[in-house]
């Protein structure tokens, strides 16, 4: 987990609907519908509430500025251009990937309730946010949610075959009892690279290129980013990013309490190893965010001085008012 997505040590404490309320007036300044506005504005403090701050509230700025300039739709109409029983393709017309998503994510559910299994692409957008935003969608049905993206990407040919790639979004949720659902959510597989560091583990990087590639695959080239028809687009709008979702219904592969009291048992199990150097307590993926959430749904978004900075220098910009002044510090 990168360094800033975490609790910052010293900052302020801003409520949640405070925080909605501001992200979704900086939107509003760029004409993107009222709905749409309090829709982003949810997605993005989520991302906040799990302290996932790289794809939280800090984005919306840089989202209002493609949108001003043209370079984002910003009242996209969303499509289903493909439709059968378990799979979809939806087109998100030049906008943000998040409401494309939404939409595949919604539709899947409802299909992998009664298949069992359903998947969908979106393509046509920018940028889709932090992969667990869709994966999770996917825990209220007691399914298993899948979300990967990737976005237009020619090879270097002067470059290793490491970096054949993008370091896509991948995130896989799977729904538990009393225990926090597991949530991996990330980036692409990284690892710094050097010839001495590859002939001590080729394993590893050679793992993380075939993750990679595969995320490339699945929500770059099945999503169709490279379709000629996107690529030569003359609307202006940076719709080079695609994604592939996939719901997965527990009930049709086995009874769903079952499943749960295993997963319990399994993260019980596992909280009871060795914790990683740093760290006070062994936790799957998803469990620290999932804590921080339950807190900071009680006390407010924790805001560092430099996530503060952000958004006040954007509320200047667009012509919003700042409501930070009103809170008080902490650490």
């Amino acid at each position: 987990m990168a360094s800033r997505n975490r609790p910052p040590v010293a900052g302020i404490r801003v409520p949640a609907p405070e925080m909605r309320a501001f992200v979704a007036g900086l939107f509003a300044q760029v004409d993107m519908p009222p709905d749409r506005c309090a829709e982003m504005a949810d997605y993005l403090v989520r991302s906040d509430l799990r302290c996932v701050f790289s794809h939280g509230t800090s984005q919306a700025p840089g989202y209002a500025r493609a949108m001003r300039e043209g370079r984002i739709n910003a009242a996209p109409d969303i499509r289903v251009v493909e439709d059968s029983p378990a799979a979809t393709v939806v087109d998100g017309d030049g906008g943000l990937g998040y409401f494309a998503c939404h939409e595949a994510m919604r539709i899947s559910i409802r299909k992998a309730l009664t298949t069992g299994t359903a998947a969908a692409t979106t393509t046509n957008h920018h940028h889709f946010g932090a992969a667990g935003t869709w994966s999770r969608c996917a825990l209220e049905s007691d399914c298993i949610g899948l979300a990967v993206s990737s976005n237009r990407f020619v090879p270097n040919p002067q470059r290793s075959v490491l970096d054949a790639v993008t370091w896509g979004p991948l995130s896989i949720a799977v729904p538990a009892g009393e225990q926090p659902p597991f949530v991996f959510d990330g980036g692409g597989f990284d690892l710094p690279y050097s010839e001495e560091r590859f002939l001590e583990a080729p394993g590893a990087f050679l793992k993380g290129l075939g993750v990679n590639v595969a995320v490339a695959i699945l929500g770059g080239l099945l999503a169709g980013v490279y379709r000629r028809e996107l690529m030569e687009s003359r609307d202006g709008w940076e719709s080079n990013q695609g994604a592939f979702v996939a719901v997965f219904d527990v009930s049709h592969f086995m009874p769903v309490d079952e499943f749960k009291a295993e997963m319990d048992r399994y993260i019980s199990d596992v909280g009871k190893t060795t914790p990683l150097p740093g760290t006070d307590q062994a936790v799957l993926p998803g469990g620290l965010e999932y804590r921080w959430q339950q807190e900071n749904q009680r006390g407010g978004i924790p805001v560092s001085d430099r996530h503060r900075e952000v958004l006040e220098d954007a509320a200047k910009e667009f012509g919003v008012e700042a409501p930070f002044e009103r809170f008080q510090r902490f650490g």
